[in-house]
């Protein structure tokens, strides 16, 4: 598989080799600066189809040639014939699992290699998991407005970015919360449980009940075929007497539509109701061929909204359901799944939910593929070792300042569950412990300090790849979307709210000791400051962490 990359990492892979410090031992780490969506957290993905490309990382014949074309003509040809001979073999890739939170500034991905090898992978790396997260993150929080009970379909493939962008979208906003797709290839390609029923194109393309052919439908139970077109035109005269709307204005062509669906898919009947006119014409023909379908021993799976004032008009339809399952006798008929779709947004979860609906499924595209509110996660890759010395960016933007080093990190939980912050520690330091007391002094405050003392502590990455293979068996899509929607249920709500949210602390462990007479490998300059530094893996952005004293 060609390498996904950019031109100036191969101008830097060759600066690299010509400097001879193309096999230097390198780390670098792959992380967001900010929770997308004005949220506190994001949820990582994409680590499989990473670690699938990592192991087909190699530059092909082609490959070699092409690059000979567009690199500078004073470029060595050895440097080319060193291409040919590259692969991930010597890399090695540990990651948050997928599907976990993440927030800003946690390493999802630690890849540590020769420094030429680590350089090349950035682009292919960050391709592969920003948009993955930041769909995935989308989704969550569609669900978090939709709440637990309401099915969520993705429906964006005729929206997103190509086919590509379309088939990442039905993945990941699977694991993210939703239940289904109607993307069909999504659904054959990762398991994902597909749904769909018809558009308005199929119920404006009959005029007539004459065009209702075949019409009859054999009975659940059994027997002879029932002319279904005929018992639900007689169900029509009886539903328009009880909602006393004249049966003339029933649209013969949408009952001739529904018929003709109802005797293709007895089983599954779903009337869209707003082709024409939902009180008058929709939702009296959707009750007369449900009736009709009931009376042979079948049972419609809904209804679906798409235009006007869908929470209005979900309580309305529920109103009509109700009154005809207790007018007619059939007590199913008023727990009737209604659907809507129509360019949802958050805004439209937050309205649902603010004047109340009667909405049990929701489908989502435009809003959910493109991710209008935030188009990048804004993941970035940096170094952070090189031959065993710390990689510092020190810049005017203190945002894009830079924590050195390889690190571990930890997650601590309260007693409840619910994560209250990350701490990163140099790898060589000893780990947190539950039920040990740290103390945090703040940045420009060390007079102030508090202690935490976790009731768990868990460490946050796995090695998944080594050796050029995958060295952790990986979960099904299924099992992802689990662990994600475990993850997501732990936040504490004030980290959870999408609005203003509390921010997360994610901090570096300062261990209590004395300041060394030079600074150490893992030294960390002072704010403002080029010549003081501090002992420890400290940051401008959070507290230190000191092990209180036993």
């Amino acid at each position: 598989m060609a390498p996904l990359a950019d031109l100036y990492q191969l101008s830097m892979a060759y600066g690299h080799w010509r400097a001879r410090r193309h096999r230097a031992p390198a780390a670098a780490e792959l992380f967001f600066r900010r929770g997308p969506f004005g949220g506190s957290f994001a949820l990582g993905a994409g680590l499989a189809e990473a670690l699938r490309c990592l192991r087909a990382f190699r530059f092909s014949n082609a490959d070699v040639a092409y690059l000979r074309s567009v690199l500078p003509s004073t470029t060595e040809d050895a440097f080319f014939e060193y291409l040919s001979t590259l692969d991930a073999s010597e890399v090695t890739v540990a990651a948050v699992p997928e599907g976990s939170v993440v927030f800003p500034r946690v390493p999802f991905l630690q890849v540590k290699g020769p420094l030429l090898v680590v350089q090349l992978l950035e682009t292919m790396l960050l391709c592969l998991v920003n948009y993955a997260s930041l769909v995935a993150t989308n989704a969550a929080r569609f669900r978090f407005l939709a709440g637990p009970d309401v099915k969520l379909i993705e429906m964006g493939l005729r929206r997103a970015q190509g086919p590509d962008g379309a088939l990442s979208a039905s993945k990941y906003s699977y694991i993210g919360g939703f239940d289904s797709t109607s993307n069909v290839l999504a659904g054959k390609l990762y398991d994902i449980p597909v749904r769909g029923t018809i558009a308005h194109s199929f119920i404006m393309s009959f005029t007539s009940l004459e065009e209702v052919q075949p019409r009859e439908v054999l009975p659940q139970g059994g027997g002879e075929p029932v002319d279904l077109l005929a018992l639900a035109v007689s169900w029509l005269q009886r539903v328009c007497e009880l909602l006393q709307t004249p049966p003339e204005r029933a649209n013969q062509g949408e009952l001739a539509a529904f018929v003709s669906y109802a005797v293709t898919f007895p089983g599954n009947f779903q009337g869209l109701l707003d082709t024409y006119c939902v009180r008058r014409s929709g939702l009296p023909n959707f009750c007369a061929v449900a009736l009709a379908l009931q009376q042979l021993g079948y049972r419609a799976i809904g209804v679906r909204l798409d235009s006007g004032d869908l929470a209005k008009q979900s309580k309305e339809i529920r109103g009509v359901l109700r009154a005809c399952g207790a007018h007619f006798q059939v007590p199913w008929f008023e727990s009737i799944p209604i659907a809507v779709s129509n360019d949802i947004s958050e805004q439209s979860l937050e309205e649902f939910s603010r004047e109340g609906s009667e909405i049990d499924v929701i489908g989502i595209g435009t809003n959910l593929v493109t991710c209008p509110l935030q188009p990048s996660l804004g993941c970035v890759y940096k170094l952070v070792e090189v031959n065993g010395s710390p990689c510092l960016k020190l810049t005017e933007d203190e945002e894009k300042m830079t924590i050195p080093g390889t690190k571990m990190i930890y997650r601590l939980s309260d007693a409840a569950g619910h994560p209250f912050m990350d701490l990163m520690a140099l790898e060589e330091e000893p780990s947190p412990r539950a039920g040990q007391e740290l103390v945090v002094r703040v940045l420009g405050q060390l007079g102030e300090t508090s202690k935490v003392v976790p009731t768990t502590v868990e460490s946050l990455h796995r090695t998944y790849f080594r050796d050029g293979q995958v060295c952790e068996p990986l979960p099904s899509l299924t099992e992802v979307r689990t662990h994600a929607q475990v993850s997501l249920s732990l936040l504490n709500p004030a980290h959870r709210r999408l609005h203003d949210p509390q921010p997360y602390p994610v901090r570096p462990l300062w261990h209590h000791q004395s300041t060394p007479r030079s600074p150490p490998q893992h030294w960390w300059p002072e704010r403002g400051s080029t010549s003081a530094w501090r002992w420890g893996c400290t940051s401008p952005w959070g507290s230190l962490f000191t092990l209180a004293p036993m």
